[in-house]
Order: structure tokens, then sequence, then C-alpha cells
């Protein structure tokens, strides 16, 4: 027997051995036979032990976890043992005891491996320490001064511009409501003076004088005083004179600043590019190094073809950790000794990444990024299924279970497995809103104002017309309406309330999964509480404040979050009956009535 194949004891019955290779890709889960292999080796996980001098807990370390793989494999013999494998390195190793060698030729990896290495970090080094400099850090530090500084000066010249522009249009108010006499005053006409037309009419005034007199006017409630077409042309002139001297300053200020940016952001600009240069040159003499990396895999399919790994990506350059998949050095194995693949499960083990979506001990199909060209070309020449598509189970019943309805609104208890709105396939078109429009058929606009999981049950919301629906619409945007969910979470809970922020994103590479990522990822807030600590789980109450795809899943299983995944949620955690997690109250201001309505269906659970 091969020393790195284990004995499948006890051996399989001939209905337990699939007739055809199951596809690595497939979004149902492992074939069972596959399942009873990879329990053995989790048993040994769980036990502590990888191999000797390696033990299980350095995967709960803060590097994280790893995905292994097990394959089922028929011997010449015609007895089916075990390989076993872990992606890329383990404990920076490439190579333990009991586990199946790297892809790559050794040899060539040898010649290359230490000459990267060292140009690599050498390159890295300079770059750390040009942007730990001296010089580097002055010029930041200076350059931020000035920008704060000007910052600063400049909304105090804009506040003190403001309040003299305010002052001036209520002055400008104030002339323009003046009457204005075309003909020159008769002195006998004119009514007692007030002591603003005392100023103005003063003939021993000089003309300066008279203008700062005008400026006054507006300040002080005018009397029955006239203005001649000249002294109020004069007045706004003065007033436009100030608008012009606020627009000089502002110039001179822009130049003295323009001046100051000059003195000093060039020298930065400078370094910052050094900066970035530095980063440049590394980042492409990796991807050199990273070409003759990928020449040193040389990948065999199940008829005896060899390819080079580059050759399978469409021109494309593969993606970094590409053949060093667990799924990819066990079917290498299997065909350079001779071994027939039977069955492949891959899972992970260990502390979840920071990303988020991998718990400990559930399955997982190839990733679609290093896998997706890879593997098809490995299993060329086996026999392999298709890969199985989740289709949902047929809902539990085919009537809509009504909480409420009137003339404007419905609100629905959606059961677990039911879509909230038809899926692309013909084959899920059953849904909430395929429902509503057969039971509604005169309900005009999208009707549903939210959705929930297809696994998730609890209380919907729909708008039988589009002005009510609009408004739901607002209420939902601008986080006025209340939810509250309520979850089974597998194992205890830390603490008692909390508030979780975990800005999520799809993972392009797995979709639907959501994944935590504080540079890309949206804005995602969750309240919670426990309600009661039960044998084994914990009951808890979720209050999201936004309403992201799967974000009580994920904000329940990241080690961020709580820590533990929902009960039965085959995501992010151990797929079961029903995923435990329920919309139990939904509160919203009624669109029609102005009234706020509540109602809540407790969990099924």
């Amino acid at each position: 027997m091969d020393p790195l194949v284990t004995a499948l004891e006890p051996a399989p019955g001939a209905d337990e051995v699939p007739g055809a290779f199951p596809s690595p890709f497939d979004a149902v889960g492992p074939h069972a036979l596959a399942r009873r292999a990879a329990a053995s080796l989790q048993a040994t996980l769980r036990e502590g032990f990888i191999a000797p001098g390696l033990v299980s807990d350095s995967l709960q370390g803060p590097d994280g976890g790893k995905m292994f793989g097990v394959l089922v494999v028929r011997q010449a013999d015609g007895t089916f043992g075990v390989l076993r494998a872990f992606s890329a390195m383990l404990a920076g190793r490439w190579d333990v005891p009991g586990f199946v060698p790297p892809v790559f030729d050794r040899d060539a990896r040898a010649r290359v491996e230490p000459v990267a290495d060292a140009t690599v970090k050498a390159l890295l080094a300079r770059a750390e320490a040009w942007s730990a400099s001296e010089e580097l850090r002055r010029l930041r530090e200076e350059d931020d001064a000035r920008q704060a500084r000007e910052a600063t000066e400049r909304e105090a010249m804009r506040q003190r511009h403001e309040t003299r522009r305010r002052q001036r249009h209520e002055r400008r108010a104030a002339i323009l409501a003046r009457p204005v006499q075309t003909e020159p005053r008769a002195a006998e006409t004119l009514p007692p003076l007030s002591s603003t037309d005392a100023a103005e009419a003063a003939p021993e005034r000089t003309k300066t004088e008279r203008v700062q007199a005008l400026h006054m006017l507006g300040q002080e409630k005018p009397t029955v005083s006239v203005l001649t077409e000249s002294e109020r042309a004069q007045a706004l002139h003065a007033l436009d004179q100030e608008s012009r001297g606020d627009k000089a300053e502002k110039r001179r200020w822009d130049a003295a600043q323009e001046e100051a940016r000059r003195a000093l952001a060039p020298a930065r600009a400078k370094a910052e590019r050094r900066v970035r240069a530095l980063d440049r040159l590394r980042r492409i003499v990796s991807r050199g190094f990273m070409k003759q990396f990928h020449d040193t895999y040389a990948i065999t399919n199940a008829r005896g073809e060899i390819r080079p790994l580059r050759s399978l990506y469409g021109g494309a350059e593969p993606p970094s950790g590409a053949g060093d998949c667990a799924g990819a050095k066990l079917l290498a194995y299997a065909f350079a000794h001779g071994l027939r693949p039977v069955a492949l499960a891959e899972f992970w083990w260990g502390m979840p990444p920071a990303s988020g979506g991998r718990i400990q001990g559930a399955f997982y199909p190839a990733c679609r990024d290093k896998c997706g060209p890879l593997l098809p070309f490995m299993l060329e020449g086996l026999e392999v299924s298709a890969p199985r598509v989740f289709v949902p189970p047929p809902a539990p019943t085919p009537e809509l279970s009504i909480v409420f309805e009137d003339a404007w609104l419905v609100v629905i208890d959606k059961p677990c497995g039911l879509l909230s709105v038809p899926g692309r396939d013909a084959s899920l078109l059953d849904s909430v809103l395929t429902r509503l429009r057969a039971r509604y058929p005169h309900a005009t606009g999208p009707l549903l104002a939210h959705r929930l999981d297809l696994d998730t049950s609890g209380l919907l919301v729909a708008a039988l017309d589009s002005r009510t629906h609009a408004s739901l619409q607002r209420q939902f945007l601008h986080r006025d309406v209340a939810k509250r969910y309520v979850a089974l979470i597998e194992g205890p809970v830390q603490g008692d309330t909390g508030t979780i922020t975990l800005p999520l994103r799809v993972d392009l590479d797995d979709r639907p999964r959501q994944i935590v990522d504080p540079v890309h990822g949206k804005l995602a807030v969750t309240d919670w509480e426990v309600l009661r600590r039960e044998a084994g789980h914990t009951r808890v109450a979720f209050h999201p404040r936004t309403g992201r795809t799967h974000q009580l899943r994920v904000h329940a299983a990241h080690p961020q979050g709580l820590g533990a995944p929902i009960v039965g949620d085959p995501l992010y955690g151990h797929a079961g009956l029903r995923l435990h997690l329920h919309a139990e109250t939904l509160s919203f201001v009624h669109p029609a009535t102005g009234q706020r309505v509540s109602f809540t269906r407790a969990a099924p659970f």
C-alpha cells in the first residue's frame, strides 16, 4: 500500500461508491463517502494532533485556520483508501508526514526561491527604511501642518466674508427701500431732518464724510428722508467696492497659500513618489518571480496529459496560490501514483480568516478563481458528475400566512424555505411575490418593501399600491422601521448585549457568500442581546440598523461578531433541518393613517 494512503475502514459497499467522480464544485456538498473519510481526519484534528511535532491548536492562533482535503481513491488491488492534504503550507512547511506533497518541481523551485526571497525582502526593506526616514517624516509633518493651517484660515475667511456679505445685503435692501427724488430738493419743503438726513445734508461735510454717512443707511431705521439718484448710486457703489475688497483679499490669500504650497508640496510629492516607486518595483519583481514559480508546476490529468500551469488560465496570469489548493495536490498525487480518484471533500479547520466566510468543520466547494480553470483539466479522462446546484425544497404550505391586511398593505409571516422573490431559474418561480400577485391581481407597484433570505422565516410587509410602497421604502431607507430577529446560536456567546460593526461585501469568488472587508465593504451594524442560554446554544435577539445581505448570519459567525454561527446555517456554519433565524417583530408608520403599527410572530423554534 502507498505510504500516504490510509485504509478506509470499514470498506465501502458497492452502493456507497459513486458511479462517477462527484464534481468538486458541487454546491450541495461532498459525497457521503468523502464525508466519511473527512470525519476521520476531523476526529484526529479534534484530538489536537496533525502530525509529529504539529498540534491542531496552532490553527487557532492569529495566523488562522487552514483548508484540508481528503480524496477517496481506489488502489490497483481494488481496495479503497484515503489521501490527505492541506492547502499551501502548514506551519511554514510544504511537507508534513501523512499529507501529500506539493505539486511543483522541487529542483526547479529550489533554483528560484532563494533568489526571489532575498530580492523581494531587500526591496521591502528599502521601502520600509525610506517610509520611516527622518526626511520623509519631517516633510509630512510640515506639509500636514501647512494644510491644517490653510484649512483653518480658509474657514475663518469664509465666515468673515459671509458675515460681511449678509450685512451688505441688508444695507443694500435698506438703501433700495428709501424713496428717490429726481429733482433738486427745495429747502422749504423738506421735513425735519433725522440724524441720518442731517449727516447727509450738512453742507460743510466733505465728500468722503458724506459717503461714510451714506454707509450707515440701512443700519438705522429710516425716517421720511429722501435720497437723490446720485446719492443712491454712491451708496450702492460703496457696497460694491466692499465686495470687490473681499474678493481681492481672497485672491491675495490664495496667492500666498500657493506660494507656501510650492515651497513644501513638491518636495513631499517627490518623497512620496519614491515610496510608491519602491513599492511598485517590489510588486513588478514579485510578479516576475511569481511567473517563474508558476513555471515549476506541470499539471497532469487523468489521461496522463501534461500542461504547464500558466497555459490553463486563458492567457492571464494564474492567481497567487494556484496549484496549491488541497484538491489539486490530492489529484496530482493520485495520478502520479496510479490511484483512481473516487470522491473529494475539502473543509476548513481552525480560526476563521479575517474576512470570515469559513467555519471549523464546514465543507466548501473548490474555489472558482484558482481551481476553476485548473481542476476541469485535471479531471479530463474521468467520468465526472455535473455539479449540483441548490434547489429549495417545496414550500411547506401553498398558502401565505397573512398577519394583517387592509386596503393599502399586507403583512406576511414567511415560512423558511420560501423565496421572497422568484429566482432566475425556472424551478425557482414560487415566492412570496408570486403568491402576492396571484392573491392581489389589482395591486400596483413592486409590492414587497423588503426581503428575507430563503432560509429565514418571519414578517414581511408588502404595499398594494405604488404610493404606499414609496412611503415604506423611504422608512426603510431612513431606518425608521424597527426590526427584531430571534436566532439560536451554536454554543455560548460572550457577554449579554453589544453592537457589531463589520462592513460586508459579496465574495466575488464564492457568490452569494458575504465576507468582511474593511476597505471595500458596506457599513453593516447590528445590536444584539442574549435572551436565554440553553444547553449548548444561546438564544439571541438581533436589532439590525442596516440591511445588508446575510448581515445577521455573518455578524453571528465572524470571530469579531458573536464568534459562533446560527444553528443550521449552511453558508456560514453547519447545515441542519433549517436556519434558526426568524424575523419576529416589525414596526413602522402606516402610510395611510400616519399611526405607528407593530406586528409580532414568535419564532417557531
